[in-house]
């Protein structure tokens, strides 16, 4: 699993995804993401267009960071699932709390909003 981080000009955090979302892509980047995640009022857009496979774990870790941000007045969303990964955030419930967008116009939009 591979990590990258950057940030927008209007200072949004993004954390691109490349990989399996599973066990060991997970204790791969859990600290990682964490920590891109920490901080009051965070605006986090993670994308998800190259996650080729998500599991449990990659589920929790990512609800969990969301709560999180969300608990210091932050917003997490997430950038073009591939279908199959779409498919598994439908069935869990996931996008009620963690939406998804398909452009990062759209996502940017929504986290700034």
């Amino acid at each position: 699993m591979e990590l990258n981080y950057s940030e927008t000009d209007r200072g949004v955090r993004v954390i691109r995804l490349k990989g399996n979302l599973d066990s060991a892509g997970v204790s791969q980047i859990e600290t990682g993401f964490a920590g891109h995640c920490a901080g009051d009022n965070a605006r986090v857009m993670v994308d998800v267009a190259e996650v080729e496979f998500l599991a449990s774990i990659g589920i929790r870790l990512l609800l969990l960071n969301a709560k999180s941000v969300s608990s210091r007045g932050g917003k997490m969303v997430l950038l073009a699932p591939t279908p199959e990964v779409e498919e598994v955030l439908e069935l869990t419930g996931i996008l009620p709390v963690i939406p998804a967008y398909a452009s990062t116009e759209s996502a940017e939009t929504a986290l700034l909003a």
